[in-house]
């Protein structure tokens, strides 16, 4: 009979971390309630590196040594990501060719929201651009490095190539001076369009390690290190982008984007986000990818 690794099991196992037991004496008690080996092993692996990588130093210090070592060496060194200089403390950052305001920011997850990062002639004019080649949204299969209908993502959208318009190029290069990545390194602005109940259920945008796929999806420039999502227009409510971890929403204003990066394709990285459902009125958003590299 197959075991199921519940709830319950996992809160066990974090507050026999927590109390500092070592992760043998953990596994042999649940060996000795009779779990298989393999089951458990397993199960503490990925309990304790979900919960502990999302921890507070502090927090971490306070568990058995050779618990926070295995953690530390599983989630390894975070690579170099896009970031918006926010030195000074200042209220608003001059992007080359206007100057976009600061609206608040997060240290962990790494998450600025901006104003006035575009126009409203432009946030129209990419409206209109897309209107014609709209289509059901599509994500990222992981597992075979395709594309597939998600239940959990239900808007229509569709993506430029790089420098497609004049306002696509206008507003990729303003966004590479702002956070300092090249243009190349990101994919095609995505737009995608939310009528009344359309939502994108919270979820990451980096690519699993652990997905078959994810080697092939890889080649074209290496992982997504960072995000920006562009309000297009202001639904009258609802639409708001959720960070589940934080307990964070970022409203829908016309021309605000927000801007969230991730060193590692890890839960720890807490950007763990999704789009609350459109309750009245739509909503349009046009979504930038960075990766490590040029993305081709």
């Amino acid at each position: 009979m197959s075991q199921t690794v519940t709830p319950e099991l996992r809160r066990w196992i974090i507050e026999q971390a927590s109390a500092g037991f070592s992760p043998e004496s953990v596994l042999k008690a649940m060996l000795d309630a009779g779990w298989e080996e393999s089951v458990a092993e397993k199960a503490l692996e990925r309990t304790l590196l979900d919960h502990l990588s999302t921890v507070s130093p502090q927090q971490l210090s306070a568990v058995a040594p050779e618990v926070r070592e295995a953690v530390q060496a599983a989630l390894g060194t975070g690579v170099r990501v896009p970031t918006i200089d926010l030195a000074g403390s200042p209220r608003r950052i001059d992007a080359g060719d206007r100057w976009v305001d600061v609206i608040t920011h997060l240290n962990h997850p790494r998450v600025v929201v901006l104003g006035n990062l575009l126009s409203a002639e432009e946030c129209d004019a990419i409206i209109e651009s897309a209107k014609p080649r709209l289509a059901r949204s599509l994500t990222v299969q992981t597992s075979t490095g395709g594309e597939e209908l998600n239940p959990d993502r239900t808007s229509n959208g569709m993506f430029f190539n790089r420098g497609q318009t004049p306002e696509v190029t206008a507003v990729e290069e303003r966004i590479a001076r702002l956070v300092g990545w090249p243009v190349e390194n990101g994919e095609g602005l995505q737009v995608l369009h939310y009528r009344p109940g359309a939502e994108y259920k919270p979820h990451y945008d980096y690519f699993d390690p652990d997905e078959p796929g994810t080697p092939t999806i890889l080649k074209r420039g290496g992982q997504r290190v960072a995000t920006l999502v562009m309000y297009l227009n202001e639904p009258t409510r609802g639409g708001g982008t959720t960070f589940p971890d934080v307990g964070l929403e970022v409203a829908p204003v016309r021309g605000h984007a927000v801007f969230f990066s991730y060193d590692r394709p890890h839960p720890s990285t807490r950007t763990l986000h999704g789009g609350a459902p459109v309750l009245e009125g739509e909503k349009w958003v046009a979504t930038k990818w960075l990766r490590e590299g040029e993305f081709k």
